[in-house]
């Protein structure tokens, strides 16, 4: 597979908040900007780090607009679906395909628990059939720390072969190694990606197509090198397993608020909670060590 036949990196883009905590449009318009032009191949909207299961259908309708008025490429955006109803998964994401995006990130329903493959599968033909003609670039996403489901090998593979000009790959943000090993494995003509850095490079090797990432919005000249060329990053990883001691999201947020100098990127819409002050000069003092030193 050549290098422009890959997924490369996204930046799981987060969310900023005006103090109404209305969604700050134009800011996030500029920060998909930066990211982009700091050499990322897409921004995923509406994930995990950018507080998607927050974000109601026309507040994405009004961002997504945003975006493509702005000139940032349909093709450079995937957007992320997290629903329960496959009848909201699906008119969430015929919205996005519709519009030209590159694809949709889909997480599973996550208010259910203890499913088994087959009831998964059924959710998943209903929401593709529910979204019609229009079904393609689906990027299934397997969070189950999040989720509370794990998406097995077994049914990413009854899926593709039920669904083989829908289903194009799958995020995997379990950080289980051994996990992630099976599905390369199994599905390497998929573009499988990385959604915990700290193996983001070893994924690579085994034949991963990149990452969408939350530290993209931060740190995408770092990262590049994993994606790229499997290159193995120890600040990259340590930054990780630190900010993993913080809630992620206002975690994430508190870094880019440091970085930018915009204090409003701290905020994080409820139920979470912005980083204390306390915890914030914490974090952010042990970024700026890590990353002082691996451009030293």
């Amino acid at each position: 597979m050549s290098r422009a036949d890959r997924f490369g990196l996204s930046a799981a883009l987060t969310m900023p908040f005006d103090a109404a905590m209305r969604i700050d449009v134009a800011t996030a318009v500029k920060h998909a900007q930066h990211c982009l032009n700091s050499g990322c191949g897409s921004v995923t909207l509406f994930g995990t780090t950018g507080e998607g299961s927050s974000i109601g259908y026309e507040e994405r309708d009004v961002v997504l607009k945003a975006f493509l008025d702005a000139g940032i490429k349909p093709a450079q955006i995937i957007v992320g679906v997290m629903a329960n109803s496959y009848v909201d998964a699906a008119l969430q994401s015929r919205t996005a395909l519709d519009a030209g995006c590159r694809g949709v990130l889909l997480a599973p329903p996550s208010y259910f628990k203890n499913l088994n493959d087959d009831g998964l599968f059924d959710w998943f033909s209903s929401v593709f059939r529910e979204i019609g003609a229009s079904a393609r670039g689906i990027i299934i996403y397997n969070i189950p720390s999040v989720t509370a489901v794990e998406i097995s090998v077994d049914l990413v593979s009854r899926l593709r072969e039920a669904f083989p000009a829908i289903i194009a790959g799958v995020k995997d943000s379990s950080g289980n190694w051994t996990y992630t090993q099976a599905l390369l494995a199994k599905h390497k003509e998929l573009a499988i990606l990385i959604g915990d850095e700290r193996t983001l490079a070893a994924g690579v090797r085994l034949g991963a197509q990149g990452a969408i990432s939350g530290m993209a919005n931060l740190y995408t000249g770092h990262l590049l090198p994993l994606v790229n060329d499997g290159r193995d990053s120890p600040a990259v990883v340590e930054a990780v397993e630190e900010l993993l001691k913080f809630p992620v999201v206002p975690a994430v947020k508190a870094i880019l608020a440091h970085h930018t100098g915009n204090d409003g990127w701290r905020r994080a819409r409820a139920p979470l909670q912005a980083l204390s002050d306390s915890d914030f000069n914490r974090l952010t003092g042990i970024f700026d060590r890590l990353f002082r030193a691996a451009a030293a």
